[in-house]
């Protein structure tokens, strides 16, 4: 009889996500949207993506360009600036390595919403719309998987921005109640002024 311990540490030898470091499969390993893939599925995404170098001050993109696809930061800062109507710019986020940014043009073709700017000499993974139709054609087991997760990373962003509305809907609510109750007690007393000559 087959000793069980035995078979346990050779399956798990087999089963587990042996990635080299410093490789392309390591990072998209460390991503949400590729971190359930199994090594051979991320040999065949690390196949296909783009990796592209940028200078320090670089764009990567600028808000209202097309979406084309998503980028994860290898090496680098990039930081994610939004622009008012006024000109002035905002920025929301520094990404740096393993962080990812403009995923929602993998779903939606929907222009940029936000300037994208390589604050260092950066290193980026392209992942782009036709990459993902190509895997979809030649893996549909594979491309509806990252479909679904990037899907699932798109509602808890939407899930936290709801909640975070939702806070500040409350919070103006009661600055206007507040503001309203103070109106009121001043046209209060602007009345008893007026009536009693106070």
């Amino acid at each position: 009889m087959a000793d069980s311990s035995g078979n346990a540490i050779w399956r798990n030898l087999f089963s587990q996500k042996v990635v080299r470091k410093g490789t392309i499969e390591e990072v998209l390993s460390k991503v949400p949207a590729f971190a359930s893939l199994a090594q051979r599925e991320l040999k065949e995404v690390a196949a296909i993506v783009h990796k592209r170098e940028y200078r320090s001050g670089e764009p990567v993109f600028y808000q209202g360009d097309p979406g084309l696809g998503m980028y994860i930061v290898k090496d680098g800062e990039v930081s994610i600036v939004i622009q008012g109507k006024d000109g002035n710019e905002r920025e929301l986020a520094l990404l740096s390595d393993g962080d990812f940014f403009g995923e929602l043009a993998l779903l939606d073709e929907s222009p940029r919403s936000a300037n994208a700017v390589c604050k260092t000499e950066c290193t980026l993974i392209g992942f782009f719309r036709p990459d993902l139709f190509e895997l979809i054609e030649k893996n549909t087991t594979l491309g509806i998987k990252i479909v679904l997760k990037l899907a699932e990373i798109v509602a808890q962003r939407l899930r936290h921005t709801d909640k975070e509305l939702s806070k500040v809907k409350s919070q103006f609510e009661r600055l206007h109640a507040q503001e309203e109750r103070s109106s009121n007690d001043s046209e209060k007393g602007s009345i008893k002024e007026e009536v009693f000559g106070i």
